[in-house]
């Protein structure tokens, strides 16, 4: 049946390591649907998974790899055609199922959403779950009833690959978009995507003893949490909307309830992985018409299974910005 290449971590006396691997096909029937891998994406929970973390990947040896573009080769439930171009991102892909770092993937039926004709396999993938991300909370913000009209929207964390797409795609909804960022550098790159001001972690911080502050903005997609998260919270407007799916800036939430019992604020979570496939299809229809890959490409950096390595050391470093797109061979 001949044998498939995937990124592997392998837990060995105690100690995580990496390294391609050639698996025999045979594992492929295990599950419903079997995808030739076009491509993947890097995202933090591979990161932790490729370490070790019990939290995320219960058992080693393991394949890493939350999302996968690629084409079908065969599909026992018939509810897809061979060929058929299609997308996995979530559910347990990546986590305690084999993913995406490999040439094939094996999965059910359930998981698999075709891919919209707007955007190439190579396109999915640079939107990946980061781009599906920022437009869950896109599409949340609006649902409750946030308008460009009502006034500036934050992004935290803007040079992150939630934060570049939520950037781009409020933008191109009218918000005005703040980009907060710690990275000077990449202020002209921000300013490309949209957003009319880039403001520095101190401006965006309030002081924890403060229960609120004078209002600056409408709402927030927050991709950070912890006292970032709060400060957004506490300089909302009434009946603003805030978003939020990351805790890279911690898990403790320090606010108290007035944000929510004065000013009427909304805190939106965001759960990209266990989305139900009706809002899947939804989430995508919403990207067709407002993500445009064109205006990220400065962001997002193609390579190779070999460096994958690399691209993950690189993500545990507070300079990394954008986000890996891995092309299988």
């Amino acid at each position: 049946m001949g044998t498939f290449r995937a990124y592997r971590t392998e837990e060995i006396n105690g100690e995580f390591v990496n390294s391609i691997k050639n698996i025999d096909k045979s594992v492929l029937d295990s599950d419903e649907v079997v995808i030739k891998v076009a491509y993947s994406g890097i995202n933090y929970k591979d990161y932790l998974s490729s370490r070790g973390n019990k939290g995320i990947t219960r058992n080693y040896p393991h394949t890493p790899g939350v999302d996968v573009s690629g084409v079908v080769i065969s599909d026992k439930t018939n509810l897809f055609n061979v060929g058929d171009e299609v997308v996995v991102m979530g559910n347990d892909l990546g986590m305690n199922h084999d993913g995406g770092f490999a040439e094939y993937i094996s999965v059910p039926a359930a998981w698999v959403l075709a891919k919209i004709d707007k955007f190439t396999l190579q396109e999915t993938m640079q939107i990946g779950t980061s781009g599906f991300t920022a437009a869950l909370g896109i599409k949340k913000m609006l649902q409750s009833g946030l308008k460009p009209s009502d006034g500036a929207i934050v992004v935290s964390g803007a040079t992150g690959g939630v934060g570049v797409w939520g950037v781009q795609m409020l933008s191109k909804l009218g918000f005005e978009v703040w980009a907060m960022t710690g990275k000077s550098e990449v202020i002209p790159m921000l300013e490309a995507l949209g957003a009319k001001r880039v403001l520095s972690r101190e401006e965006i911080m309030a002081p924890i003893e403060k229960p609120l502050l004078r209002p600056k903005w409408a709402g927030a997609l927050d991709t950070v949490g912890g006292e970032t998260l709060s400060s957004l919270l506490k300089q909302t407007s009434k009946s603003g909307s805030v978003a939020t799916c990351g805790n890279v800036g911690g898990m403790e939430l320090p606010i108290t309830v007035l944000p929510f019992i004065l000013n009427g604020i909304n805190l939106l979570g965001i759960n990209a992985a266990d989305t139900p496939m009706e809002i899947r299809k939804e989430v995508w229809a919403l990207l067709g018409d407002i993500a445009e890959p064109s205006k990220v490409t400065a962001f997002c950096k193609e390579i190779a299974l070999e460096q994958v390595d690399e691209a993950l050391n690189q993500m545990s470093k507070s300079g990394h910005i954008g986000r890996f797109t891995i092309k299988i061979d």
